[in-house]
């Protein structure tokens, strides 16, 4: 096998898409700032029960592992930030006040999401630590969208669904909550059927609501079908309000319920979203509460948040073109070497021709030259 064969669903980035995705990395990290996210870089590499505190079987299929040399204990590679992130709120900051934070750097995975899907998404995101209330929420929605907007996609739709509402079921049936990572799964699938079977012994009210949820999928107006078929049940009723609300405020026309997409379950404990964009099959971006991490790491807070990976947001936009630069001679001619300096500090790019050899590289756009004329350096410009 040749030594330039990289494993599957892993790939190079050359210089064009490079460029482009830094550019979306840089964009949407100053935009994160501005709403008061602080930036962390969390290591590639952590214990496995750090990176997994929460039991999630999706998870540790992601996961790479391998024995560490010096304390004989599991580590992994990050499949996903978050849980890191969460890790340094409560066990590091560890501040009492709210706490916004946002990263970006590369996760790894056993195995391709998709069928072009690779297995090192850039992942970037935001986190608030520290408010329980439907604001953080709110905030967290309205950050994800005005980031798609950043990256010039405007023909976003949300789709919106609660973690409580299968607690608030699973709750009233021992019998169905013993069941519950199979549930999971079949709503997922949407695979009626097979629900059907696996619910045949629940408590009639808790089947019929179950088999309900996965048909609670359309418009705004599912919340007020799922008022009629899910028991009236306070914490159902109070999730329901929640979904009513963030709908609202989504500011978007493409607003879709879907109370059985309960992708991230396993540690979300509140409202969760997902955001599709055409040309892309999957969500582009999901987030959702998840107030209960915290524990594992001594200190549970409330926590909203969203993440999304770069690399598939960045397919959707167009090839970044040439950037103009200013080619140069090689030399080291005192006038020369200041010119150089000079328009460098400017925030030009100089590229020096080497001797022997032309510059001709795809990124840069020569379009002007350091000549010289009587004895002087000047820019000419090589075409009009």
């Amino acid at each position: 096998m040749p030594n330039w064969l990289l494993p599957e669903n892993i790939a190079d980035v050359l210089p064009s898409e490079a460029r482009k995705l830094e550019v979306l990395r840089r964009s949407l990290l100053d935009h994160f700032r501005l709403y008061g996210y602080e930036l962390v870089m969390p290591p590639m590499l952590e214990y496995v029960d750090s990176l997994m505190p929460v039991p999630d079987a999706d998870m540790d299929l992601r996961m790479f592992k391998l024995v560490d040399q010096l304390s004989g204990r599991t580590m992994g590679l990050r499949a996903d930030m978050t849980t890191q992130v969460a890790r340094i709120d409560a066990h590091l900051l560890n501040r009492a006040s709210v706490t916004r934070l946002c990263y970006a750097g590369s996760v790894l995975h056993t195995r391709p999401s998709g069928l072009h899907a690779t297995r090192e998404p850039l992942q970037i995101g935001a986190e608030i630590y520290g408010h329980a209330g439907l604001e953080a929420d709110a905030e967290i929605q309205t950050l994800a969208l005005a980031s798609l907007r950043l990256a010039g996609i405007s023909a976003a739709r949300i789709d919106l669904c609660h973690a409580g509402l299968l607690r608030a079921l699973l709750a009233s049936d021992a019998e169905a909550q013993s069941h519950e990572t199979e549930i999971v799964q079949l709503m997922r699938a949407k695979d009626v059927p097979a629900l059907q079977v696996l619910t045949a012994g629940f408590e009639p009210a808790v089947r019929a609501a179950l088999l309900a949820l996965p048909t609670l999928y359309g418009d705004i107006s599912v919340i007020d079908r799922a008022r009629q078929l899910l028991p009236a049940d306070p914490a159902i009723s109070t999730a329901l309000d929640e979904l009513t609300l963030l709908a609202q405020l989504a500011g978007v026309k493409n607003v879709t319920i879907d109370l059985a997409d309960l992708s991230g379950y396993q540690y979300e404990s509140g409202a969760m979203f997902a955001l599709y964009v055409p040309g892309l099959p999957n969500a582009v971006a999901r987030g959702g509460r998840y107030d209960h991490v915290g524990e594992a790491f001594g200190r549970a807070r409330p926590a909203t948040g969203f993440s999304m990976d770069l690399r598939e947001l960045a397919r959707l936009l167009p090839g970044a073109q040439p950037t103009p630069a200013i080619l140069a001679p090689w030399g080291r001619d005192p006038e020369l070497v200041e010119t150089i300096a000079a328009l460098r500090a400017s925030g030009e790019i100089v590229i020096q021709t080497l001797p022997g050899h032309e510059s001709d590289q795809q990124e840069f756009d020569c379009d002007r030259a350091i000549v010289s004329e009587q004895g002087k350096f000047i820019i000419k410009k090589l075409r009009s």
